[in-house]
């Protein structure tokens, strides 16, 4: 019984580099701001004809080309205020690792085809590898190097699609791994429908290709099981637990990086935006990232604007400001009470490499001084538990950068939080799609925990988002505003963060490993295949010794 040919490309290697250079910018535009889901699919599977049969040095070229495509213009918005060089940077080191984790594509399409007798299983197992390898390299990229850039996950493209409430039960790694497996099992399908026609024509299928009948029930059971995930699977259920009345206040000042701007001009815009929620009933005021320009804890003038802030809305406030302990310079966030001061502290647990701190300082400044000497901060991971108890509810807390990483959100749901609320300042990146591609992330971590989100910009895009995703309040990008808004409580904890990191563990190590057994096994089998063939040509010689030769040869 033969097997489907491994190595045989479906496009020539012109056509595929084309194929992948259009890719790239298909998928960016299942992103915001364009925000098409569906092409989301279509990406993914220009990504994997490309690399269907390639040799390994032209997987690198397809990969290397769709992931520069991709990357350089999902990040285009990193030129804002600094120029092409850390657009480059960071759009190139990611499209970098796109490329080479696309060999590990390249090898699962060239391998697992030589291991099965029924070309139908092997191209049902080639899709779900394909899926793990394509998860892991998604996985590694949002972890290294200095914490990673887990930005342009596939789950995110689908924070506004029917599919956004698988998240609560495998995450957005589990949903990126249920998106590309299904790209990849369509494919396959095609690919067995197309091998088993251009049989059918040059044999009588039954008796010269029994491998090829049928198969189609081995397809149909993933796909439909698939199927049933995304469109039947309801989100899973969170306990409501009542409800909290939350203030909070875009004020839209001068808060970007290279703003001109005097001193104590952010707060006076945050301040200025709070004036109508004096006298309103609230539970909590919500200021963004960055919205208080110096640390109360030292400046008593702040301290006693925050004091009689607070006792005008009758209600805590709950700000972020850069704290200084010692020698270390931290992100933090506050909730500060009248006449008690910060009660309770949050320091950002993933600073921004190269924008908050910058890591091999001597190295980069070989490179690029001038910018390095830009960033005179070198901020300090946090530590503390991103839960504040706010009258007894609990608030789950992320900063900016921290929303795109998993486990500072999973850890607040996993100790107790009922809400979040997530303080970020978009003010360097105004005019581009950095912020709404975070108010992605935002979206689906309120789906992912089954909590009630509360995003607030010092700039914009500011929202309040129900546990379903759905948008219950928003000031647009620009904009000074406030919402008051009375959001749900919700207890209870979903699959995604109690498994999710075996979720990951799995797609991560599982995927790899996988691939390691088939090459071995391919391998072996080459092996045992080429000892079998010696065996012959000696055994043919001791019948027929003018045999030998051409055994040998075969």
């Amino acid at each position: 019984m033969s097997s489907p040919a491994p190595t045989k490309a479906l496009l020539p290697l012109w056509l595929a580099a084309i194929v992948a250079l259009v890719g790239g910018a298909v998928l960016d535009l299942a992103f915001p701001s364009v925000g098409i889901w569906p092409l989301a699919f279509v990406g993914i599977a220009m990504a994997l004809i490309s690399l269907i049969g390639r040799s390994i040095g032209g997987g690198l070229l397809v990969g290397l080309l769709f992931g520069f495509s991709f990357y350089l213009i999902h990040v285009l918005w990193a030129t804002r205020y600094l120029g092409v060089i850390p657009w480059l940077a960071l759009g190139g080191l990611q499209g970098i690792f796109w490329g080479v984790g696309s060999i590990l594509i390249v090898l699962v399409y060239r391998w697992v085809p030589r291991l099965s007798a029924r070309p139908v299983v092997a191209h049902v197992v080639t899709a779900a590898l394909v899926g793990g390898v394509w998860t892991a390299r998604e996985l590694f990229m949002g972890s290294w190097p200095y914490s990673g850039f887990p930005w342009g996950r596939m789950g995110i493209s689908q924070s506004e699609s029917p599919l956004a409430h698988l998240t609560a039960w495998v995450g957005v790694t589990g949903l990126s791994f249920l998106m590309v497996t299904f790209t990849a099992l369509a494919i396959e399908w095609f690919r067995f429908a197309r091998q088993r026609r251009s049989a059918s024509g040059t044999t009588q299928l039954a008796t010269k290709r029994p491998d090829l009948r049928g198969g189609w029930g081995v397809f149909g059971a993933p796909i439909a099981a698939m199927l049933a995930l995304f469109l039947v699977l309801p989100a899973f259920p969170t306990t409501p637990n009542g409800t909290m009345t939350v203030g909070s206040v875009q004020g839209n000042g001068p808060a970007g990086y290279f703003d001109d701007r005097s001193e104590s001009s952010v707060m006076q815009a945050q301040l200025d935006a709070s004036e109508p929620l004096r006298g309103e009933d609230l539970d909590v005021l919500l200021w963004p990232e960055g919205g208080v320009d110096w640390d109360p804890q030292v400046e008593p003038m702040v301290a006693r604007l925050l004091d009689r802030l607070s006792i005008d809305v009758d209600a805590p406030v709950l700000m972020n400001a850069v704290t200084e302990r010692g020698e270390l310079i931290y992100n933090t966030s506050m909730l500060w009470e009248a006449g008690e001061g910060a009660v309770a502290f949050y320091d950002k647990r993933n600073p921004v490499p190269f924008g908050e701190y910058v890591p091999d300082r001597w190295f980069y400044e070989m490179i690029v001084p001038d910018l390095v000497g830009l960033i005179q901060r070198e901020y300090t991971a946090g530590t503390n538990s991103p839960v504040f108890d706010i009258d007894g509810i609990k608030a789950g807390l992320a900063i900016c950068f921290d929303v795109i990483y998993d486990a500072v959100v999973w850890e607040g749901a996993a100790d107790g939080a009922e809400v979040y609320m997530f303080q970020t300042n978009n003010a360097d990146f105004r005019g581009t799609d950095e912020n709404l591609q975070q108010l992605a992330f935002a979206r689906m971590r309120a789906i992912e925990t089954g909590r009630s989100v509360v995003n607030i910009s010092t700039v914009g895009t500011s929202q309040v988002i129900a546990p379903d995703g759905s948008t219950i309040d928003e000031i647009a990008e620009a904009e000074a505003g406030l919402m008051l808004t009375e959001v749900e409580l919700r207890t209870g904890l979903t699959p995604a963060v109690v498994i999710g990191g075996w979720v990951q563990f799995v797609l991560l190590w599982g995927s790899l490993a996988g691939l390691v057994l088939v090459g071995v096994a391919v391998r072996v089998k080459r092996r045992a295949t080429t000892v079998a063939a010696a065996a012959d040509a000696d055994a043919a010689a001791t019948v027929d010794p003018d045999a030998a030769g051409v055994a040998a040869t075969e």
